[in-house]
Formats: C-alpha cells, structure tokens, sequence
C-alpha cells in the first residue's frame, strides 16, 4: 500500500465515519475499485484507522470522558458490543471483512430500512433535551446492543446505534451524540484486540501507511462530526438511505 492509498483511505473513513452510511463498507469499496488485495494487514488497516477517525470525538468532548455518570452508561453500552465482537473476532476478519457482496447487501437493505423508518417514526414535540448522562442503563444497554449488529461490514454503527436510540424514544441530537461518545471504547477495543494479534507481522512501511491513514482520518473526521451535528437539527436521515441504495446497485452493476 502508498502513502497516497493511505491517505486516499484515511479522507474515506473521515469523511464517512460518523455518518450513517458505513465507513467499514466504503471502505472495502474503495480497496476494490484500488485493486487492493484482501490481505490481512489490509483487513487491519481498516480497523485501525477508524481509531483515528474516534479520536476525534475525545478531541471535542474531552470533558464528556470526565463525567461518572456518562461513563458508567457509556460502560453498560459497550458490553453486548464488547462480548459479541471478541466472540466473533475471527469470523468477521475471515468471512466478513472484505466481501463486496456483504457489504452492498447491507448497504441497501439498510438504506430502505433508514428511508422506512423515517418516514414511519413520529419524534416527540417537546422542547426538551435530555442530555446522554441522563439515558438511562436500559436504554444504553438495548442501544449497545444495536450497535452489534454493525459487525456486518456496511451496516454502519452510527446507523444502528442512532436509529436503535430512536425507536428507543430518544431525541435525535442525544442518541447523535452518544453514538460519537460510544464509538471511543467500542473502536479502542477493536483496535487493541486487532494489534495485539497482529501488530508483529507489519513490516515499517506499512506502519508508515497506517499512521498516515490514522492521522488523516483523525482530521477528516473533526469537519464530519460538526457536519453531522448540524444535519441534524433540520433534517431526516432518508438522504443517506437514498445515498445507500444507488450505492448499492451502483456497485453492484460495477463488481458483479
């Protein structure tokens, strides 16, 4: 890998983290239309620099981390995601990871559930904001278990998590915002466990291309995340479902 694929990869998982359209899948995508094999350290690369991208979320809510209550929800939310992952380890980074036709599939039905569920859902009037130290631990723990289903390359765990938070009854702008916060301990395990077993094997050239990657996304993420918090205060999530299908069947045509 180049350090301008790194970089290529690292603008990719920025820009798409944190939306919900699956940086995972845009990514395997992007290794496709790259011509880049399916190795194991390419397998790696793209777990690891979606830590960059969630250093982003310490950069501007450092002081979230600060809170006690926040964190013990944050904790409870992380479990089902933490348990699942770590038994699927292997089959995800051997079956999953890296199938085209995995990802487009989820990629479209996830983007017609996001279109059905838009229009369908009926969001509370009321003025008030609860903020995310305030969710309850049931609710974090059915919203942590959302998140375990973006296992499948191209569901996207900010999909899950926030469309979970939703039918949950919470207000958009908090589940937005504690799907960020929740990505910080979920991706942290998946980076260490991913290190730990494979770190020994990257050779200094592709650790020069995964800090390129890792840095890039980190910076990349920051304009995204703002964006997002902006989206939401007006608009739906149906533009994303959109976005999904056409790139879904778009793919589709292209790989199949």
């Amino acid at each position: 890998m180049t350090l301008i694929t790194a970089l290529l990869l690292g603008i990719i998982e920025g820009v798409t983290e944190f939306l919900p359209i699956s940086s995972t899948g845009h990514l395997i995508l992007a290794s496709h239309l790259l011509s880049l094999s399916q190795t194991d350290f390419l397998k790696s690369f793209e777990i690891i620099i979606q830590f960059g991208a969630i250093l982003s979320v310490i950069a501007l809510y450092w002081k979230s981390f600060f809170n006690i209550e926040l964190l013990k929800r944050l904790l409870v939310a992380f479990v089902p995601t933490g348990i699942i992952g770590l038994a699927l380890y292997s089959f995800i980074k051997t079956y999953l990871l890296g199938s085209e036709a995995v990802v487009l599939w989820a990629l479209g039905v996830g983007g017609a559930l996001i279109i059905a569920f838009e229009l369908l859902h009926k969001e509370p009037k009321d003025e008030t904001e609860p903020s995310t130290e305030h969710i309850s631990f049931k609710h974090s723990f059915l919203i942590g278990v959302f998140q375990a289903l973006s296992i499948i390359p191209g569901t996207s765990r900010s999909a899950a998590t926030i469309i979970g938070g939703l039918l949950l009854g919470l207000k958009r702008k908090t589940i937005v915002e504690f799907s960020f916060l929740l990505a910080v301990p979920t991706m942290l395990a998946a980076t260490g466990l991913d290190l730990f077993k494979n770190a020994s094997s990257f050779s200094t050239d592709q650790f020069g291309a995964l800090a390129v990657g890792f840095v890039t996304s980190f910076v990349v993420a920051l304009i995204s995340i703002k964006f997002l918090l902006h989206y939401v205060r007006n608009h739906s999530f149906i533009a994303f479902g959109v976005y999904r299908i056409a790139l879904a069947i778009l793919f589709w045509l292209i790989v199949f």
